[in-house]
């Protein structure tokens, strides 16, 4: 076994577990036990599993699929999840919404939003989610979801996994604990978590402290590191920074809930002992962490400005080669040296449709005002944007000598299909209703007279 894996036992639901150890890499077929001897050696499912577990396998692709995208992990368990299950009845209703949903028609128009407050009630992570836009049909496997979570308590007796879709956490304020079936990921701001679908959870906050954030839910094919084509072997988000939790365990009895997101709802069982009860696994559809901060961007070092596909963590291909389900695209500390050159994004009208978030910062194109740390926009498929009057001016008028761009970091979820916004983020207070006119505030600088 390996020699960093650290058992994370809890009797008690909250109780500490101890120093929170990972794997690294990415895609690898890791193996983990929280106790020694429970992983079978040489085999997956023996007739008796050690300690009295169960072996269970999941499966995150068709069993045919071709070994490079083939995902599966065998969990060794104390009940298998067919245990963990009861009688479903619909949950109360929330405003997490799943593709298609046409709940609104919106005018074609940039959109951006202030951060949404953190609520001043007792409110789960599940509670807290709210659907900002939807694309394509979680039953057809295809397309995504844009989310903003808030939350002011941890998960208390309730667990939750998602059937619809691998959910990609985005932490903008407070930290979340993730004890999930494979083990313990902690995640704060500049860091994010991934959590394969149907992958059983609960969504601790640490200290109890509120926590906001973005989450993306990605119906399609799972995210992985993009191809690095002409740049080679090294530089972006590189595999050995992907961090996978070692084996932990609950064996808990008593009485809890499980909900599960289903067909585009959420429904609801109780339970009579917890589900995160795996003592080991072995496999590579696993969830993983990555901090953000260990992405090492490239860019143009002589003039212009590149494609920002340059700043891709990780992406969801569609059936169309080079064309994006998903990307998720950052844009972090890193220094501009480009001669004549507007370095910011420039104005463009793009195919791809654009979520964007601010973790933490200024972001470049937009110093104007308006979009802060929380806040949200959407550029949908063939509207034009790009950077505000402010940024215009400065970058037009710039010393170009080489510039660090510091403590920032805004991200993008973008896909090839359009995004709808529900009714919720149509509706909401936080909507800038005038961000649609930024771009009238660029002056007319042309002069036939002057080259």
């Amino acid at each position: 076994m390996d020699d960093v894996v650290r058992p994370a036992l809890s009797t008690a639901q909250g109780a500490t577990p101890g120093p929170v150890a990972y794997l690294s890499g990415f895609g690898n077929g890791f193996e983990t036990e929280a106790l020694p001897g429970a992983l079978p050696v040489g085999r997956n499912s023996p007739q008796t599993c050690a300690y009295g577990l169960y072996a269970e396998q999941i499966s995150g692709s068709a069993f045919t699929a071709p070994r490079a995208s083939n995902q599966r992990s065998w969990l060794y368990r104390i009940r298998p999840t067919v245990a963990h299950w009861g009688t479903f009845t619909k949950a109360t209703p929330t405003l997490w919404r799943t593709a298609p949903c046409a709940e609104v028609e919106m005018p074609p128009a940039p959109l951006r939003w202030d951060p949404v407050p953190l609520p001043s009630e007792s409110v789960s992570f599940v509670e807290g989610v709210r659907t900002i836009t939807t694309t394509g049909d979680a039953a057809g496997k295809s397309g995504m979801a844009s989310h903003i979570y808030v939350a002011t308590r941890s998960m208390r007796d309730a667990y939750f996994y998602n059937a619809d879709a691998e959910m990609l956490f985005v932490p903008q304020q407070g930290a979340l604990r993730l004890w999930t079936e494979f083990g313990i990921i902690d995640i704060t701001g500049g860091e994010i978590a991934v959590v394969p679908r149907g992958v059983k959870l609960r969504v601790e906050l640490p200290d109890e402290q509120p926590a906001r954030g973005y989450l993306c839910e990605n119906y399609g094919s799972p995210l992985t590191l993009p191809e690095r084509g002409p740049i080679g072997a090294n530089c972006l988000a590189n595999p050995r920074d992907f961090l996978t939790p070692v084996a932990a365990y609950e064996d808990r009895d008593g009485p809890c809930t499980m909900t599960v997101k289903w067909g585009g709802a959420l429904w609801q069982t109780e339970l009579a002992h917890a589900p995160l009860d795996v003592v080991a696994w072995h496999g590579n559809y696993v969830p993983y962490k990555y901090d953000l901060r260990r992405f090492s961007p490239v860019g143009p070092i002589l003039f212009d400005h590149a494609d920002p596909s340059i700043f891709t963590v990780l992406t969801s291909a569609s059936a169309t080669p080079g064309t994006a389900n998903l990307d998720f695209v950052i844009f972090p500390e890193r220094w501009l040296v480009a001669e004549n050159t507007f370095r910011p994004p420039w104005y463009h009208m793009n195919t791809m449709s654009e979520f964007m978030g601010l973790i933490y910062g200024v972001y470049d194109a937009k110093t104007g005002g308006g979009f802060v740390p929380g806040g949200f926009s959407l550029h949908n498929c063939m509207l034009p944007h790009g950077p505000d009057a402010a940024a215009f001016e400065g970058a037009s008028n710039a010393e170009l000598k080489p510039h660090k761009l510091t403590g920032t970091l805004a991200f993008m979820f973008e896909t090839c299909l359009p995004q709808r916004v529900t009714r919720y983020a149509a509706t909401a207070p936080e909507l800038q209703a005038a961000y649609a006119e930024y771009g009238r505030g660029l002056r007319k600088h042309f002069d036939p007279s002057r080259p």
